[in-house]
């Protein structure tokens, strides 16, 4: 895995955002195992894939000023919603979306090891767009859970950071009315409680010290939870089989909560995508964070994941579709003309939200 760079900044972020963490920590000391990093939706939309066909690096430019936030964890993930469009077809986006290779190239450039490819879109570009997808990840060296080319490929996985042994499981509400074929219903995941408990209990068996749970779910638009994202977590945390669930597909950031001794991170909202700001759209559809973790073990060998910290990030249309790394370009004056009213706009409606987690 990738040399941290950043690890105690994110240690000492994690600590002064928990009194209660920092409280444990006292009395039964711990050592960090690994920083791990989360975003949400990467949804490249049509003028995206133009200002990248046009850029001499692609989609690369639009992540530089939060590379540094995830190069220096030890496990990054993010969600990739959409399929990549199949070899010698057309590229495609909304509503059916079949998007270039290259983004891939620009999330491994920015330093995510793996990604969660479970979406209501999973299915736009059929099962030769699941193929493309992996192949394309995988051609870049990015793992991905959710989306399968062989029946056994969607069965949990286990894999290793620095010593530790991991699961990442992946699963979606819905595909937009879409079916996949009933031979080949493997290809992906939808959400089911009973499925995803017994997937756990697999990755447990495989060995897995934490299983870390990818959920496509939530209403768009809407930073309140629904019925299933309440009921649904509140099951998977009971069963002590899964460690910690990050969410997706809100299109907005939804609360951090504890359930059942449980981080559970609702909703990361949209790292990259080109979502109008109009009548149907908020300006919050551009707001999301680079949400950090650190999982630790105690001196009686038990591990657990420590108070998440969100680095609250925004989509620059105006210059090129840069995420910004909205603290870090406030906290320095001279930010090269961005507009700062826009950001600060960006941290308030975040911090409305997700305010006692926020790096500080």
């Amino acid at each position: 895995m990738k040399r941290a760079l950043l690890i105690a900044c994110i240690v000492v972020v994690s600590a002064c955002n928990s009194t209660a963490a920092s409280e444990t920590s006292t009395t039964n000391p711990k050592d960090v195992l690994i920083t791990m990093a989360f975003v949400g939706d990467i949804l490249p939309h049509s003028p995206l894939v133009a200002r990248a066909q046009r850029n001499e690096q692609g989609f690369s430019p639009m992540f530089e000023d939060i590379t540094p936030l995830i190069a220096s964890a030890d496990l990054a993930i993010c969600h990739l919603e959409t399929p990549i469009a199949p070899q010698g077809e057309a590229l495609s986006t909304f509503p059916f979306f079949g998007v270039p290779a290259t983004i891939t190239r620009a999330i491994a450039r920015a330093g995510f090891d793996r990604c969660s490819t479970a979406s209501n879109h999973t299915y736009d570009r059929g099962v030769k767009g699941i193929d493309e997808t992996i192949n394309a990840l995988l051609a870049n060296n990015v793992a991905q859970s959710g989306m399968a080319r062989t029946p056994s490929e969607i069965e949990p996985q286990t894999f290793s950071v620095k010593g530790v042994t991991l699961s990442h499981l992946s699963y979606t509400f819905s595909y937009n009315g879409l079916s996949l074929p009933q031979d080949e219903e493997w290809r992906s995941a939808l959400i089911d409680t009973d499925r995803i408990l017994r997937d756990a209990r697999t990755a447990r068996e495989l060995g897995a010290e934490a299983v870390i749970v990818s959920m496509h779910w939530g209403n768009e638009m809407s930073h309140q939870l629904n019925s299933q994202q309440i009921s649904v977590a509140d099951a998977l945390t009971k069963s002590g089989d899964v460690d910690l669930i990050i969410g997706h597909h809100a299109h907005v950031v939804q609360p951090i909560e504890k359930v059942n001794g449980v981080w559970v991170i609702y909703g990361m909202g949209n790292v990259l995508s080109n979502l109008p700001t109009d009548d149907r759209w908020p300006a919050s559809s551009q707001d999301a964070g680079v949400f950090t973790i650190t999982m630790s073990r105690d001196t009686a060998g038990r591990v657990s994941f420590d108070t998440p910290v969100v680095h609250p990030t925004w989509v620059d249309k105006q210059n090129g579709w840069i995420i910004r790394d909205i603290t870090t370009l406030l906290a320095n004056k001279n930010n090269l003309g961005l507009n700062t009213r826009e950001l600060e706009l960006s941290l308030e409606r975040t911090t409305r939200v997700l305010g006692e987690f926020i790096a500080r």
